[in-house]
């Protein structure tokens, strides 16, 4: 068995050399078909981790990032794939890659607006990459930023999917503070998050880049501009994930926190206390902190007559815990607060019943 093994691994060996050298040494139409070769002997090994590495080890980088720069179509897409199966579960690959030239090529190819297939390739070998730590700055300052902003408004489903993932790759990278954010991003992203499922991943990834964009001026100011910006938030954090909820509440605090008078009346008039309040109960720490301190912004009375969430919350568990008892105070309290947000949430409802039929007469 040792023997098979050996002589497996040996004819395995061989056929990367031989494929390495065509990619190395061969005519363009050679360097076409090896690349090819490559993206199949990935695909089809299960041990397509150690062939990574071995094809890495036998130079095909290099070459395959000089395909890039071709004007044959066909040198392009198959070097695009062969690099992005490559840089796959294998994070020296993906190092090495951007360390060899890569990026330069890819910004150039996500500049195609008349090539969505090479564009979408791109997007991808750059959300592929940027996965590794050390290559978000290198990536983050070729340019690339804006290219990404504008594939979110007008890319494929699947190029806006990846456009998304890329940023947050780099924008959300607490290693890297000097990446400098595009306001830009603010009204596809919100588009984006309209059209998703609150609680899925994607929308955890757009809503923490749309709570990096509310800390500017500029990031604010596309949110209240963007059709239902503050809505869509709103209803993130009534059926967000915690994640996706936390991210949200974050944002319209940045908001309110910037300038209260400005953004309160926005904020209330979506209808942000029920799904605040909840989330006093049922969100992280975090969003349960800043919910309470954006529903005490959010509260029209002076502040030193304002009477805080923590206070309001103290209030309610002295009351369960007088009628059940300690053990008890927990649960109890939870079911009070979610009858004041059920009682909050019909007033709303009552409220805007009432506007509608005034404004029908």
């Amino acid at each position: 068995m040792g023997e098979e093994d050996g002589a497996f691994n040996h004819k395995k060996q061989t056929l990367i050399d031989e494929i390495s050298a065509k990619i190395i040494h061969g005519d363009l139409l050679t360097k076409i078909h090896a690349a090819r070769e490559i993206r199949s002997m990935i695909r089809n090994r299960n041990s397509s981790v150690n062939i990574r590495a071995k094809f890495a080890a036998a130079g095909v980088i290099q070459p395959l990032i000089l395909m890039l720069y071709s004007r044959n179509y066909d040198a392009r897409q198959v070097s695009l794939l062969a690099l992005l199966n490559l840089a796959s579960r294998n994070e020296r690959n993906k190092e090495q890659i951007v360390t060899c030239g890569a990026i330069p090529p890819l910004v150039e190819l996500l500049k195609f607006q008349n090539c969505s297939a090479l564009r979408e390739l791109a997007t991808a070998a750059i959300l592929t990459l940027s996965a590794a730590p050390p290559n978000k700055q290198t990536i983050a300052n070729s340019g690339v930023i804006p290219l990404l902003v504008q594939i979110l408004s007008c890319g494929s489903v699947q190029g806006r999917v990846d456009a998304v993932t890329a940023l947050y790759n780099l924008l959300a990278s607490k290693e890297e503070p000097t990446i400098v954010s595009d306001a830009k991003a603010v009204p596809p992203l919100i588009n984006l998050l309209k059209e998703c499922k609150k609680s899925s991943k994607f929308a955890e990834k757009t809503t923490a880049l749309i709570e990096i964009l509310s800390n500017s001026e500029e990031g604010r100011f596309a949110i209240t501009n963007s059709e239902d910006g503050i809505l869509t938030l709103v209803e993130t954090i009534e059926d967000g994930s915690l994640v996706s909820t936390e991210h949200a509440v974050s944002a319209l605090l940045a908001l309110c926190l910037s300038c209260r008078s400005k953004y309160r009346e926005l904020i209330l008039n979506e209808g942000a206390i029920p799904g605040l309040l909840r989330l006093t109960v049922y969100g992280t720490n975090e969003a349960q902190d800043k919910a309470r301190t954006l529903l005490d912004l959010l509260r029209d009375s002076p502040p030193e007559k304002r009477l805080s969430s923590s206070v309001l919350e103290k209030i309610v568990y002295d009351i369960a815990a007088r009628v059940d008892g300690s053990e008890k105070t927990t649960e109890t309290a939870k079911g009070l607060l979610q009858d004041m947000v059920q009682r909050s949430m019909d007033l709303s409802t009552n409220e805007i019943q009432i506007k509608a039929s005034s404004s029908s007469t």
